[in-house]
């Protein structure tokens, strides 16, 4: 008798387990998670981080300087295919996230770190090459900032 109830909870807790399993394998599909704000790390399962000295992806702006308010277009550009990012504008100075977001392509969605819009991550697993986006300044000004 003890058996037969052991199986019905041995095929219970190995479905319970997988279900966890498989739903935090696709939690990041769509997107970053609020985890991943202050040190941009992915929290991913089997996330790969990528060697400084082997990056493939580049950040581009036209724009040597802005005035607060401005809108600044930023190009993320990759010699190869890649389905996740998070992107950041922060201040040289401290480090911190500033600015928002106005402008994101297909693919992308506005994420709210500290200010609604100050972040961009996936929201689907495509593959991506180049992404274009549009960073609005604070009305204050900031100083130099980098992307990220």
């Amino acid at each position: 008798m003890e058996d037969i109830r052991r199986v019905p909870t041995t095929v219970i807790a190995w479905t319970c387990t997988t279900l966890c399993l498989v739903s935090c394998a696709a939690a990041f599909s769509h997107g970053a998670s609020l985890s991943a704000c202050t040190d941009m790390m992915p929290r991913h399962l089997r996330a790969q981080l990528h060697s400084p000295s082997n990056t493939y992806v580049t950040l581009h702006t036209n724009m040597s300087f802005y005035f607060p308010g401005d809108k600044v277009p930023v190009t993320v550009r990759s010699t190869r295919d890649f389905m996740g990012f998070l992107l950041q504008a922060r201040k040289v100075s401290n480090d911190e996230i500033a600015g928002t977001f106005v402008f994101i392509p297909p693919g992308s969605k506005l994420l709210t770190c500290f200010e609604d819009g100050d972040t961009v991550t996936h929201s689907d697993k495509s593959l991506k090459r180049n992404l274009s986006f549009v960073w609005k300044a604070p009305d204050q000004p900031i100083g130099d900032i980098k992307f990220l």
